[in-house]
């Protein structure tokens, strides 16, 4: 059997795009490179040798298969990044709340949640859960966020705010965020811990609008792993555990591999997004891509003859840029399984889904 694995390292951007200064990135950001600047090199041969650091400067191996794709979606995100791999291009941008949302909304999700919330403003999920997270414990009312990206976060103690307490919340948000308001995703944030030593749990849960038809329903019963699931809905996926973390992650993709149950398995690797993309960390950026190169070895052991092997990224998230949010960058292409070729630059992140489809006969 025929079978395409799609590899996403979260936020792994390959140099600012053309339209950058138009989506907030004035500074030319460039996080594979930047990342790898800031901490002397990387110590990534699996990544280099294939091409996927080629945009960071390091030389491909001559039988590598590489370039770079321009994203055409109107956002820089991981909803708009995955939908335009699998062909939908979102040509409308989402709607974004750098003063928070509107009251007519929030009052809204108030009186169908029958609470009050705090915060409601852009912010860091690490920064307003240790600004806000003590006057949560002490009232009991949800931290509700957002940030450059189309997102409505709502933050709680899962000691205060049950976690399916939480979801329901989310779900409620879900129903109120239509047009005009029809924010891209609503988001739970969990999370533990003290005032001074909150934490965010690893009981994270997306809320995406509806996607469009797409290269998933065409071919269906698609194994994800990691929040792919989520970012379509869970239509056209296999109905698999979430997890949570680049460890969780490398697990559950050798497992479906192993299984040889889908000709298509989609993934994403969100920890260096999350973890250091989000939080300006390069070191841990840096550290998170080594730990990967080892992974991806793994994977490479675990290909059969007839697999195709696609390693891209969604959108950019450069951490030594002034902000904390996402980039607008070219994403790297690198593929295992096909002749070696310098693709050079080009217009789609669909080119992913037209080697997926070409590959599988779609």
């Amino acid at each position: 059997m025929k079978r395409a694995i799609v590899v996403v390292l979260d936020g792994c951007g390959a140099g600012a795009t053309p339209d950058a200064a138009a989506f907030g990135d004035p500074h030319g950001p460039a996080t594979l490179r930047h990342v790898s600047e800031a901490v002397g090199g990387l110590d990534c041969p699996n990544l280099a040798a294939c091409g996927f650091l080629a945009a960071a400067g390091y030389p491909p191996a001559a039988t590598a298969h590489f370039g770079r794709l321009r994203p055409l979606s109107m956002g820089k995100d991981s909803v708009t990044g995955h939908w335009e791999m699998m062909g939908a291009v979102v040509t409308e941008p989402f709607p974004t709340y750098p003063d928070g949302f509107p009251p007519e909304l929030i009052e809204a999700f108030v009186r169908a949640i029958g609470t009050e919330v705090l915060g409601n403003k852009p912010a860091s999920g690490t920064a307003i859960i240790a600004e806000l997270g003590e006057e949560h414990l002490r009232t009991g009312h949800p931290i509700v966020y957002t940030s450059g990206d189309s997102v409505f976060q709502i933050a709680a103690h899962e000691e205060i705010i049950p976690i399916e307490r939480l979801y329901d919340m989310c779900e409620t948000a879900r129903e109120l965020c239509v047009a005009p308001h029809n924010v891209q995703r609503v988001i739970a944030r969990p999370f533990e811990g003290k005032p001074g030593h909150f934490e965010r749990t690893t009981r994270r849960k997306d809320y995406p609008l509806t996607p469009p038809p797409n290269l998933v329903d065409a071919i269906g019963d698609v194994r994800g792993v990691g929040v792919v699931p989520e970012l379509f809905a869970g239509r056209g996926f296999q109905v698999t555990p979430r997890t949570q973390s680049n460890a969780e992650h490398e697990v559950a993709l050798l497992e479906a591999m192993a299984a040889q149950d889908a000709r298509f398995i989609f993934a994403n690797f969100e920890d260096f997004d999350m973890l250091y993309g989000h939080r300006s960390n390069p070191d841990g950026f840096a550290e998170c891509l080594e730990e990967f190169d080892h992974t991806l070895a793994r994977i490479q052991a675990a290909l059969l003859p007839e697999d195709l092997l696609i390693l891209t990224a969604d959108h950019g998230n450069d951490p030594t840029d002034a902000s904390t949010d996402h980039t607008r960058e070219y994403v790297p292409l690198a593929v295992i399984g096909l002749p070696p070729q310098a693709r050079g630059d080009e217009d789609g992140l669909s080119v992913v889904g037209d080697l997926v489809r070409t590959h599988l006969g779609v």
